[in-house]
């Protein structure tokens, strides 16, 4: 296995090429695969407005939100294998427009089962949509330079999508209804499904068989793993199903893993974790992602519940953050030349070890100004620094015929970080914020419970810090 790269290998990915309408094919790649992220934190502000108008038990209300993860979850690594067999901008444009009937469909459901029911195949969309979209913006911009900018549009604003579907879903919901959480993705998706075969050149096909056995194993075991750690997050560990789920997801990605090395045409090649920067690269993602999630989980429940704010004051709160990540990831593509990828994923993980644990300081008598509003520009810039360059560390040097599965990896890492990342830190906030249910008493359970929570989360910074201090050798360009 390789224990370093050259920085060639660790910025460039495909060959790529010069693109001909570069606004216009980033626009359409950013403005998708901002639908697809948006979409797993919007409907949290409008499902009092959802329960209310569709009847929903309290229950089964969060699966608003599990049918849509879940769905996407299981299937990226299944969407990714399938645009590089039958081609990516096809496999896109198809998630695409899946995507956006079923928003069409979702916004007007009379009925539980109707909502969930297009939530669970919007997820199906957004699989299949989204490591198109990054394979996509691989192989039509050329490496350097260009595909560096790109990559820092693209991942910062996908990076953004949480917060600005908070900001999204409170405006509305509070104006409009919550239907329109859907409907704004349908002219988004009608001008993407339009424009994409007119600019976006469509890599070259890699035919092969489909692996259906590992299609199977992955997708069952990531929705198995997915759906236990939801479970157990909701029902307790002790759950019987919660706990029949994830020993179903260790068989299955245990026997996923073992075919994957003996089969001609795998799902997902093992060649792309061979070299050990990659494969500690993706386990950063999965870590530093277990660790953001519960931020924008957290924090928003604390400016709601102990301080008070409105929902839609609630998301305006994450504005610095979102604007500390664009503003870095202007700068990112400029130093990255002079300072090289692991020296910015280094300085971007301690900037987010340092918010994280100054917000794990929180308690009932803290102030937005006071207390959190310059952790949250820290997070904003860790994230803006550490993850264009981690992300191009990843794709560089994979195959074209391998693009859109290392982008499905990738987004796998991201999803299941953030399953398992909340899935343990709720039991944390759980053994505090459950000592007392109301008054004064519960305010400060509950800020102390976020605390204990964000204060554990900052361990997967800390792990991710050493991975990426041990395995990751690059240098910078001269």
């Amino acid at each position: 296995m390789t224990s370093s790269t050259t920085p060639s290998t660790a910025v460039a990915g495909a060959a790529g090429q010069v693109a001909r309408h570069p606004g216009i094919i980033l626009a359409i790649i950013v403005s998708c695969q901002m639908m697809v992220v948006v979409d797993t934190t919007a409907m949290t502000v409008a499902l009092p407005q959802i329960q209310a108008d569709l009847g929903f038990s309290a229950t089964g209300l969060s699966w608003v939100l599990n049918a849509y993860v879940l769905a996407y979850g299981g299937l990226l690594l299944f969407g990714g294998r399938l645009g590089d067999i039958f081609g990516r901008r096809n496999t896109f444009v198809a998630g695409i427009l899946l995507f956006t009937v079923c928003s069409l469909l979702g916004g007007f459901a009379v009925n539980d089962w109707q909502l969930l029911a297009a939530r669970a195949v919007q997820g199906v969309g957004a699989a299949f949509a989204a490591p198109g979209a990054m394979s996509l913006l691989i192989t039509n911009f050329e490496e350097g330079n260009a595909r560096n900018k790109a990559l820092a549009v693209y991942s910062t604003l996908a990076g953004l999508g949480m917060a600005l579907g908070m900001i999204l879903s409170g405006i509305l919901t509070e104006w409009a209804s919550w239907r329109w959480v859907l409907f704004i993705n349908v002219p988004i998706g009608i001008a993407a499904v339009v424009l994409t075969p007119k600019f976006i050149t469509s890599p070259a096909k890699h035919p092969g068989r489909v692996d259906v056995v590992g299609a199977f194993t992955a997708t069952v075991g990531l929705t198995a793993l997915v759906y236990g750690l939801i479970r157990g997050e909701s029902e307790g560990w002790s759950d019987a199903v919660a706990i029949g789920s994830l020993v179903a997801a260790f068989v299955l990605l245990a026997g996923f893993l073992v075919t994957q090395f003996r089969i001609k045409n795998p799902i997902m090649p093992m060649r792309l974790l061979a070299s050990r920067l990659r494969g500690a690269g993706y386990a950063v993602m999965l870590l530093v992602l277990a660790c953001n999630f519960s931020v924008f989980y957290f924090v928003p429940q604390f400016l709601q519940e102990v301080l008070g704010f409105s929902a839609l004051k609630a998301g305006l709160g994450f504005l610095p953050m979102g604007l500390a990540m664009f503003a870095m990831s202007r700068a990112t593509p400029k130093l990255l030349p002079k300072f090289g990828p692991r020296r910015l994923i280094l300085a971007g993980l301690v900037l987010i070890l340092a918010g994280v644990l100054w917000l794990s300081s929180l308690d009932a008598g803290t102030s937005y100004a006071a207390g959190l509003l310059l952790p949250l520009v820290l997070v904003g810039v860790g994230i803006g620094t550490f993850l264009m360059p981690l992300t191009a560390l990843i794709l560089g040097g994979v195959a074209p015929r391998d693009s859109g599965v290392a982008a499905g990896i990738l987004q796998t890492m991201q999803q299941i970080g953030g399953a398992l990342g909340l899935a343990v830190l709720v039991t944390v906030y759980g053994a505090r914020a459950d000592d007392a249910t109301t008054g004064p008493a519960a305010t400060t359970a509950m800020a102390d419970g976020i605390g204990n929570a964000l204060l554990v989360g900052s361990g997967f910074v800390v792990v991710a810090l050493i991975l990426v201090a041990t395995l990751i050798k690059t240098k910078p360009r001269a």
